[in-house]
């Protein structure tokens, strides 16, 4: 029983070995038809993804098992690659917190900042009143803000509430407070409300991770580890001046943390509409993590601030039983556990196709899965796949024709 060289096991052999990792030994739970039903409107099927496992990621000095959910070939390939070079990540997130927002109109700046002075204490003690369940779960209404935009023909006032949805989402539970206070606004100083709504976005609310390497990690061979070392440093610097560079340095951070998101049931939408606000939060898009090689220690170190306003009850995660066996496996963590260990996926993500990119090149890592995927879309058989894709591979380079090709000739030989 072990999840060593785990991509080297049989399917069978993998779904006995992680058994034993789960407090629950029943067959893997499917998404039944009566459940989808009810899940969404106008259901007709179920869409199947391929789940797999990152066998081991340290965080904090724990490792995990994580799931991931992804159709793209080497995602999950690179993570472990990428978290075995790493080793032990360090992640922080102090509060997980949430931000919604109620919009009026027909005030002066001046009125607005005055009205929340007078009453900021009321409303804060009104709207803990509405989510009395959040407050004591230890969460709920935590602060309001205040901040005027202007366009060409009105003056817009945004109440930003700050909210603690501790182990949910919260998404609900905000915004039924910010309908209720809007109302209390409108009873007490005026004005129009234009809405009142969450928001997906919130950049002082952020999980930050970090890790150090000696290159000898990077490659035994010094002579090679050096200057990889000094190139993965220069091309996250590379990605923090041009966007065309920094979306797809992004991206790849993203095929990693979303794969985890959805194999545990997160908004995946909401963390990638807030991870990109926050990529541009100074302006100009950057890419979300920074290497940097120090020759003298012979290290590289990276770092990355990324938000996740992740949750492990409520939603989906209540209703969908692989979201369940998903947490189940990572060992069941709460909120700020789970956003840590996102994060930490993603840079080991990054760290992989930094690492490729300036070495061998991207492609060289994707042929043996670009074959296999190939050798399937022109319609090898189970025992036809694996010789199919030795043939492809000891070719320079291969497409659906020369695949269709080799095909035949296996089949007549």
């Amino acid at each position: 029983m072990t999840l060593k060289k785990f991509y080297r096991q049989s399917l069978q052999e993998r779904r006995l070995n992680i058994s034993p990792y789960l407090e629950n030994k029943k067959d893997f739970p499917i998404l039944d038809e009566k459940r989808a039903n009810q899940m969404i409107e106008n259901y007709l099927y179920t869409y199947g993804l391929p789940m797999g496992i990152l066998p081991t990621i340290q965080v904090n000095e724990k490792d995990y098992i994580v799931p991931m959910v992804t159709e793209e070939p080497s995602v999950i390939a690179a993570a472990s690659n990428g978290a075995k070079h790493l080793g032990n990540i360090k992640a922080h997130l102090d509060r997980k917190t949430i931000k919604g927002q109620i919009v009026l109109t027909d005030w002066t700046e001046a009125e607005a900042k005055q009205a929340l002075n007078k009453h900021k204490e009321g409303w804060l003690s009104f709207a803990k009143k509405v989510a009395y369940r959040m407050v004591e779960r230890g969460g709920g209404p935590l602060d309001i803000e205040y901040s005027a935009y202007r366009s060409n023909q009105t003056l817009y006032h945004s109440y930003y509430l700050l909210f603690d949805p501790c182990e949910a989402m919260g998404a609900n539970s905000l915004n039924t407070v910010l309908e209720a206070l809007a109302f209390e606004i409108k009873k007490d100083i005026g004005g129009k409300v234009l809405m009142a709504i969450l928001s997906n976005y919130n950049p002082q609310n952020f999980v930050k991770v970090e890790a150090t390497l000696s290159i000898e990690r990077i490659d035994i061979n010094l002579d090679r580890a050096h200057p990889i070392a000094q190139k993965i440093a220069m091309a996250s610097d590379y990605a923090q001046l041009d966007p065309y560079r920094a979306t797809t340095h992004n991206k790849g951070i993203m095929n990693g943390v979303d794969a985890v998101l959805i194999a545990t049931g997160n908004d995946w939408r909401a963390v990638e509409a807030s991870v990109h606000a926050f990529a541009c939060k100074e302006g100009k898009y950057r890419g979300l993590s920074q290497w940097f090689y120090d020759s003298k220690k012979a290290e590289l170190s990276g770092h990355m601030d990324i938000p996740l306003p992740v949750a492990t009850v409520g939603g989906t995660l209540s209703i969908h039983p692989m979201a369940k066996w998903s947490l189940n496996l990572m060992g069941n963590p709460n909120a700020l556990e789970l956003a840590q260990v996102v994060a930490s996926v993603g840079l080991a993500q990054n760290f992989a196709a930094l690492k490729a990119i300036v070495s061998e090149g991207i492609q060289k890592g994707h042929m043996g899965l670009q074959a296999r995927s190939l050798a399937i879309q022109v319609g090898a058989k189970a025992d036809e796949i694996d010789l199919l894709v030795k043939l492809l591979k000891v070719r320079e380079s291969f497409n659906s024709q020369i695949a269709r090709d080799l095909l035949d000739k296996m089949r007549n030989s």
